[in-house]
């Protein structure tokens, strides 16, 4: 919509209230409103101004001015809100110099398209990420100077022995078992078919969805194919979404990668497309059905496969997900059908439009624009400098023989180690100015300050099992 088309909306819709939403450093989504009455078209050139030192990863409180520009592409109603809102997604400017601001994800991956643009390589780069998540029926969690818990349960968890059913009827998946099984034991069809529909009618086509391989209430849903920018905006649509459905049936959502141990975490798998001219420059004749493009962007994967993970994989949790296993992608390899790789080529339709690539690697608590922006990057710079991606993994990696899988290399296993990778290589991203080192250094300090030295210090509760008697 057009920012007239937007105001002519409000007035139809009597919409009373307009909510500005923006993405802090680190991905979560962080909202203001304002009464629908004070928009005008002039908010869309001249923006909001608001305090910018308290989201995270931001200003300093000496700069801490910053506007907020509304984008009317990106509105839609709420469907949650008790009034009539309109919701809308927003850039960040400097108030004084009205440029975009550099920590502003949005803008970072405006400019990722930008630059594929200008580099005349790609005029389109296509993602279709699938959001994986777990739906619990309880929550609870706490972390004190003297004790630390967490305790989750669902009425789908096959571990499920205290919960007071009356009666209980069974049917709950078991570890490893949750894939595609119909209802009863799936009793979250229902409500997934609401998020889904939420979804559509916000904007967000959806291909599929299901339960997934885990106990306690693991469920996917998969979105349609969306050019970069757009493809952001709708995982955070999305996860509002979600959280949304299951708050108002009673259940919770979360997006955590590895919330249960011994069973299968959540990934963000990224379905990647590159046109040019209204043609698919991935599909030809080599491995998979891939063109040297294709195999070229495979390449920069691969090359920059360990840095990559400090967006795609941000969190101490994350990395307890990336183990053998559980079918996460802990080798730094591609095949087309081993889900072992981080970069697979899906066996499907033999339409060129359909050739894609499948990176396996990234979890559900990635900040989207910031991911994609990287992973395009990446893609590029194996193109411009022709990687090879080597020999694909095509093998069962059980089936392999030590010093067979010795030879191929596996994804980080910790933040630390992902973070230290971005350290050393980084400068495919600062090409176009797309990140910049100062989105670099924050990023790496708001990473390991906030999040691996909090967690490095504490005492585990497993600790205590391991050593209360030592």
């Amino acid at each position: 919509m057009t920012p007239k088309e937007v105001l002519a909306q409000i007035r139809q819709r009597e919409v009373t209230t307009v909510d500005l939403r923006f993405m802090d450093f680190p991905g979560v989504w962080q909202h203001f409103s304002i009464p629908a009455d004070a928009l005008t078209e002039e908010t869309f050139e001249e923006g909001i101004g608001f305090d910018g030192s308290s989201v995270m990863g931001w200003r300093a409180i000496n700069e801490a001015d910053v506007l907020v520009l509304p984008q009317p592409e990106t509105a839609v109603i709420d469907p949650f809100a008790s009034q009539s809102t309109l919701t809308m997604i927003c850039n960040i400017q400097d108030p004084i110099t009205h440029q975009d601001y550099t920590r502003d994800p949005r803008n970072i991956a405006r400019k990722a398209t930008s630059y594929m643009r200008n580099t005349g390589l790609a005029d389109e780069c296509l993602v279709a990420p699938e959001l994986e998540f777990f739906v619990f029926d309880n929550v609870q969690f706490d972390q004190k100077g003297h004790e630390a818990f967490y305790h989750v349960d669902s009425a789908e968890g096959a571990w499920n022995t205290g919960r007071a059913e009356s009666p209980n009827l069974g049917y709950k998946a078991g570890a490893g078992l949750g894939y595609f099984p119909c209802p009863p034991t799936d009793s979250l069809a229902d409500l997934r078919s609401e998020m889904a529909q939420r979804m559509n009618e916000c904007g967000i086509a959806t291909s599929a969805h299901f339960h997934e391989v885990a106990t306690g209430g693991q469920c996917e849903i998969d979105l349609m194919p969306a050019a970069l920018v757009a493809a952001a905006d709708h995982v955070m649509l999305a996860r509002y979404i979600v959280r949304n459905v299951a708050r108002r049936a009673r259940k919770t959502a979360t997006f955590m990668p590895k919330p249960l141990f011994g069973d299968n975490g959540s990934g963000m798998h990224t379905h990647l497309m590159l046109w040019k001219d209204g043609q698919p420059l991935f599909a030809g004749q080599g491995y998979a059905g891939l063109s040297d493009v294709g195999l070229y962007a495979i390449g920069g994967l691969i090359r920059h496969a360990t840095a990559l993970c400090a967006f795609a994989n941000p969190t101490t949790n994350s990395y307890k997900r990336l183990i053998t296993g559980f079918e996460a992608p802990t080798k730094v390899s591609y095949s087309r059908r081993n889900r072992a790789a981080i970069v697979r080529v899906p066996v499907g339709s033999p339409s060129p439009a359909s050739r894609r690539i499948e990176y396996r690697g990234p979890d559900a608590a990635a900040n989207p624009y910031l991911l994609f922006s990287a992973v395009l990057m990446a893609m590029l710079d194996g193109i411009q400098h022709k990687y090879r991606p080597g020999d694909p993994l095509d093998k069962d990696i059980y089936d392999l023989q030590p010093e067979e899988l010795d030879d191929v290399p596996a994804t980080p296993r910790s933040l630390e180690a992902s973070l230290e990778a971005l350290r050393s290589d980084h400068e495919f991203l600062l090409r176009g100015d797309v990140f910049t080192p100062d989105v670099i250094d924050t990023w790496i300090w708001y990473k390991q300050t906030h999040e691996v030295e909090k967690i490095r210090v504490r005492p585990h509760p497993y600790e205590f099992a391991l050593y209360y008697d030592i």
